[in-house]
């Protein structure tokens, strides 16, 4: 059974950086898609990146393109996802999220995975 932790995060000052991990469990081969998403309270969860673990092929919404990069380390089973030039509207809980699949292309649709992350605080201070 795939399990994901997130590590990271924490305050930020606006115009700075943040680099959060997420570290799987029970991988057993690479059809897996991972994804990062993050929400506000009172707000549904928002999708931000997503790979495709095998092929390393990546997708992101148009709103997230700018500022956001995914990456993955195979070796280590772990995930990355690297935020520039942060903004107080950044702050959110993010979450890593990875269902099991065979599919080319990954989502960033939440209700398409079903394992997640506990979630990881990024709070950017103006």
């Amino acid at each position: 059974q795939v399990q994901v932790v997130e590590s990271g995060g924490g305050l930020v000052q606006a115009g700075g950086s943040v680099r959060l991990s997420c570290t799987a469990s029970g991988l057993t081969n690479d059809d897996i898609h991972m994804g990062w998403f993050r929400q506000v309270p009172g707000k549904e969860r928002e999708g931000i990146t997503c790979i495709n673990w095998r092929s390393g092929s990546t997708q992101y919404p148009d709103s997230m393109l700018a500022r956001f990069t995914i990456s993955r380390d195979k070796p280590k089973n772990t995930l990355y996802l690297q935020v520039s030039n942060m903004k107080t509207e950044d702050t959110a809980m993010y979450y890593c999220a990875a269902r099991t699949t065979t599919a080319r292309d990954c989502s960033v649709s939440a209700p398409s995975y079903d394992t997640w992350g506990q979630g990881a605080q990024v709070t950017v201070s103006s």
